[in-house]
């Protein structure tokens, strides 16, 4: 691998060397003419160049079928989902309108599907049979401070009575008993009942603890005059007797300060071959910016997200059961900042890198280590450098997945931070003793970087922004491949769209990469003209494509079981080197957690390719895979879809 990148950086150096000369042959007039822009457009364009850096296109869709694109994922019948809700766009929001769009690449076909809810920010997930689990997305905008004229905020209601729960329904008015002001709340809560305390030694009762409700309230009337500056108990109007006795509120601060996102309970599966969303269960938390990942049973863990009432979801992480479409809570609490980077391990852990996207304060959650879901022990994992700086990092399980080495890329700042970082880290997590240490880093601070693995075990490292969201003109047009078996980066050719918040990449069964969305917050330097979201699809052709010829795979069986092999026909079957199950991304945020390439082991006689897969579960999880073979000078074939029980 190391040669041939030399040989092709050599070739690309060559090549414009031999253009330039050209160029300088003719006349001074038409080479000024032809122009530096021109000059670019010529080289990129040549058989040589694209052989040697892949070539980057814009794919614009009809207006009509344009999104804000937030959420985007490969579904098993080769079509691409992608989920916008209602696009980063108050005004979609308050109206209603919530968008969705199934592309093919193939075919160039665009197909509107109607939304059931705001899928903005939501989670998502592969299941084992094909469909894509969504769960949590946006129940209201922030407001900036500026915005607020309502004083408001959190309130806790309690309930002392231990023989029942108590619902309050939305509009029900507190009012503090020091600061005489009343507060009105937005929708219903349950408040379970109190429980009954008593000693373990002696059976004596103790106490009641009260069962807690919490809910967002606002003040009746706008003004400065209705904030409060302390904590306070709240009588509850309507309520009499017992009731009266039992229930109250408490709130700390009110105030008008910036109100966050909302997030809801709402979750569903979109159904490949039906187009369709199918609503389940809602979760029993309600998540704005969660993170859902499959555990080894092939039931989904969601984790983290703001909640109902704008709150970090306090460490209540649930489970889904795709058997029986239900949630259920973990036993244990355990809290991170919002779109965690969470995979599985091989020895059914979770790993979280630190990275993450998004809301959550600075010193909760934030730490790299192993995790152990069913006990709730957690175990960090050192050496992380600029490990201030995880917020819109990605993460990335290097190939092949059995070597258990993960790559951090980039990141910044909590929050609003112009801190960036040009590190890569990596882990090795079968080694005895885990360890970040640093890889080969990038040109620059970047943050919301692209990460896709390829069927070669190269991964391309793509875009994001020096500063948050783009800010002060800061895109970052560069693409690299990372090699894992030489550690080191190739530079190729240049993205033509600059990508930071809200963008994402997604590998097409073709070997090609789709890219999507990009949220600016300005399009200026001087941070004076809103940015606008990025519409343009862009598709990116790598080296491997631009060769003479590719490995074909036809033939085999759909579905292969974990332990168990299956022939396929492939008339280049000889010259394979690699076969690969690739599991398709699902993909937000900086957010992929189903990527992953899994080496099978195979034999080859004839025209006949017969693969095994791996027994481990938790390495080769149930669902629809990539199947693509890739021959000694690392061209693959078009991916056979594999179902894997």
């Amino acid at each position: 691998m190391k040669d041939r990148a030399g040989r092709r950086r050599a070739r690309r150096f060559a090549i414009g060397t031999a253009v330039v000369v050209a160029l300088a042959g003719m006349n001074g007039p038409w080479l000024y003419r032809f122009g530096t822009e021109k000059y670019h457009q010529y080289r990129i364009n040549q058989p040589e160049y694209k052989a040697a850096n892949g070539k980057w296109e814009i794919i614009e869709f009809p207006e009509k079928y344009r999104q804000n694109t937030i959420h985007a994922a490969l579904l098993r019948t080769g079509k691409v989902l992608m989920v916008a809700g209602s696009g980063n766009n108050q005004d979609n929001s308050d109206d209603k309108q919530y968008d969705t769009r199934i592309w093919d690449p193939v075919k160039g076909t665009i197909k509107k599907v109607p939304t059931p809810t705001d899928l903005f920010c939501t989670g998502h997930t592969q299941l084992a049979n094909g469909n894509l689990l969504i769960a949590g997305g946006t129940k209201r905008y922030e407001k900036l401070k500026g915005d607020v004229t309502k004083a408001g905020g959190l309130m806790v209601v309690h309930n002392e009575n231990p023989d029942k729960p108590i619902t309050l329904p939305a509009g029900t008015k507190f009012t503090g008993k020091e600061n005489g002001k009343t507060f009105v709340s937005k929708d219903p809560v349950l408040v379970p009942r109190a429980e009954k305390v008593f000693d373990k030694e002696t059976g004596k009762f103790l106490r009641n603890d009260p069962g807690l409700g919490r809910i967002y309230v606002e003040a009746q009337k706008s003004g400065h005059k209705y904030e409060t500056g302390t904590e306070d108990n709240y009588r509850v109007q309507g309520l009499s007797g017992a009731d009266a006795r039992n229930t109250y509120g408490i709130a700390q601060k009110l105030a008008l300060d910036k109100k966050d996102f909302q997030g809801i309970r709402d979750a569903f599966e979109f159904d490949p071959v039906a187009e369709k969303y199918i609503k389940v269960d809602p979760m029993h938390e309600a998540r704005w910016y969660p993170t859902l990942t499959t555990l080894s049973d092939g039931k989904i863990l969601s984790v983290s997200g703001l909640d109902d009432i704008g709150q970090l979801v306090p460490g209540k992480n649930e489970i889904y059961d795709p058997k029986t479409k239900e949630w259920t809570y973990t036993d244990k609490v355990r809290q991170f900042p919002t779109y965690p980077a969470l995979f599985l391990m091989q020895n059914g852990k979770i790993f979280y890198s630190g990275a993450n996207a998004g809301y959550g304060p600075d010193d909760v959650g934030r730490t790299p280590g192993i995790w152990d879901v069913e006990t709730n022990k957690f175990t960090e994992v050192p050496g992380m450098s600029d490990a201030n700086m995880l917020e819109t990092a990605n993460t990335v399980l290097l190939p092949p997945a059995q070597d258990e080495r993960f790559m951090v890329i980039g990141g910044g700042g909590v929050g609003e931070s112009k801190l960036s970082s040009e590190k890569t880290r990596i882990v090795d997590l079968k080694a005895d003793d885990p360890k970040f240490v640093d890889g080969p880093s990038l040109e620059k601070g970047t943050r919301y970087p692209q990460a896709s693995v390829l069927p070669d075990d190269s991964v391309l490292v793509s875009g994001g922004s020096e500063d948050y969201r783009g800010r002060s003109d800061s895109n970052i047009l560069q693409a690299r491949l990372y090699h894992p078996d030489t550690n080191s980066f190739e530079r190729v050719a240049d993205p033509l769209v600059g990508r930071n918040y809200h963008s994402g990449s997604i590998l097409l069964p073709d070997g090609r990469l789709m890219f999507f969305g990009s949220d600016s917050l300005y399009a200026d330097k001087a941070n004076t003209k809103p940015g606008k979201f990025e519409q343009r699809i862009e598709i990116y052709t790598p080296p491997y494509l631009y060769r003479d010829s590719r490995p074909d795979l036809s033939g085999g069986p759909q579905t292969i079981g974990r332990g168990e092999s299956g022939t396929f026909t492939s008339r280049a079957a000889s010259t394979v080197k690699k076969v690969r199950l690739i599991r398709p991304s699902a993909s937000t945020h900086v957010t992929d957690v189903d990527q992953r390439s899994i080496a099978l082991d195979f034999e080859a006689e004839g025209d006949k390719l017969t693969v095994t897969v791996p027994k481990n579960e938790n390495l080769v999880q149930s669902g629809w895979y990539m199947m693509f073979v890739t021959d000694g000078e690392g061209t693959p074939s078009k991916a056979e879809w594999v179902r894997v029980p």
